[in-house]
């Protein structure tokens, strides 16, 4: 995965920490939580604010 797969990372999430409320997470969780799904392989010099927004909302979009 990579930082544009905010589909695949925002499911991943969602399985993985089923009880954390996308709405109330900082950036720097998800953004270390991220790299650390199994699968993800970017640069994290690549990540940026948008990206984290995408990825939260794509989270947020999964849980409903």
């Amino acid at each position: 995965m990579k930082w544009i797969d905010t589909l695949d990372i925002a499911i991943e999430l969602a399985d993985s920490k089923p009880d954390v409320d996308p709405r109330t997470v900082n950036f720097v969780d998800l953004r270390n939580w991220v790299m650390a799904l199994d699968g993800f392989d970017d640069d994290p010099d690549r990540c940026g604010e948008r990206i984290l927004e995408a990825i939260q909302m794509a989270w947020i979009d999964e849980l409903d």
